[in-house]
């Protein structure tokens, strides 16, 4: 089905109305306690390959995107032209962005009272263990280093979704 969906948003097959209907009816079904998760991530491309392998999760999952840091915490605020969003369950968070550096971000959200309960995972191209330590004294709770490899990131996210989803127990939107 991921190949049909690949190949729907790509353009290089066409479907025939009932089968795209059905395939969008099946993405658009997601269960009112769906894993709400932030992605800030400022690489379209690595944005979408998240964003395909947390659809291969077995959570049901709504995904939002931001792309910088100042729009990242304007979302977990709810203000501006985030007001109203919902308050993710888990954040996906690279730490190499535009306007305010993924560092900040973590320590802004660690340091409020209200964000600190959400889990985020450090997901970065960087090795650099002072990157690591870090992010851990900020109280990241995972860093995970990216591969660009299509089979090894979904692989990898599927440890991701098995550990957080199956293993540990998460508190309700943050609390």
């Amino acid at each position: 089905m991921r190949e049909i969906i690949k190949l729907c948003i790509t353009g290089k097959q066409k479907l025939s109305l009932p089968i795209f209907a059905k395939l969008a009816i099946i993405k658009i079904k997601m269960p009112a306690d769906a894993i709400k998760i932030l992605l800030i991530e400022d690489n379209p491309a690595e944005a979408n390959l998240t964003k395909e392998a947390l659809g291969e999760w077995k959570t049901p999952n709504t995904v939002q995107v931001v792309n910088n840091g100042e729009d990242a915490l304007k979302y977990l605020r709810q203000i501006e032209k985030y007001a109203g969003v919902p308050r993710p369950d888990l954040i996906f968070l690279d730490l190499n962005l535009p306007k305010r550096h993924g560092r900040e971000i973590l320590q802004e959200i660690k340091s409020d009272p209200t964000l600190r309960g959400i889990p985020v995972i450090i997901l970065t191209v960087s090795e650099a263990d002072s990157d690591v330590i870090t992010a851990y004294n900020l109280y990241a709770n995972s860093y995970i280093n990216k591969t660009l490899d299509f089979n090894k990131f979904i692989a990898m996210m599927q440890k991701i979704e098995e550990y957080w989803f199956n293993v540990v127990t998460l508190p309700k939107n943050g609390q």
